[in-house]
């Protein structure tokens, strides 16, 4: 029986017409999806706008809390991560199939309003990461009269 899940990886220099079709299963099937050849992953990420604030949710499964950092500057939102290698192969022991991946996991993204950040809000529950990004409060452009002397 075939399994969907179980789809086989590939090593970097295969035809760029097969990259539709991998970044298409890659949505379904797996939780981070490739940036580059160099390997670097993204997760992915859900942003939600809301009259006063921006929820971001990104998926990190089998990431620690401590391992992931999160930068705010200039609107831009950046959450970088890095999964370390878990176990060596044992003696005696032959994997078939390798498909969870370790390393570095990036992502930028730029936020159409400015960020209060002395209001940002993180929590990590379930490998499911999530910001509160409260907007800035417009100033109000002040009307003056000036008098003429």
């Amino acid at each position: 029986m075939n399994d969907p899940n179980n789809l086989p990886s590939r090593e970097p220099g295969w035809s760029l017409l097969d990259d539709p079709f991998d970044d298409f299963f890659q949505g379904f099937f797996r939780p981070m999806r490739r940036v580059s050849e160099s390997g670097t992953l993204a997760p992915a990420v859900d942003i939600i706008e809301r009259d006063k604030e921006f929820v971001v949710r990104a998926d990190f499964p089998g990431i620690n809390k401590e391992d992931i950092a999160i930068t705010l500057q200039d609107s831009v939102l950046s959450i970088s991560a890095e999964r370390k290698q878990g176990s060596e192969d044992k003696q005696g022991e032959r994997v078939i199939r390798r498909e969870r991946r370790c390393g570095k996991f990036e992502r930028s993204m730029q936020l159409n309003q400015e960020i209060d950040e002395s209001k940002v809000k993180a929590s990590f529950n379930n490998g499911v990461l999530e910001l509160i990004l409260p907007k800035k409060e417009e100033v109000a452009p002040k009307k003056v009269t000036v008098q003429i002397s």
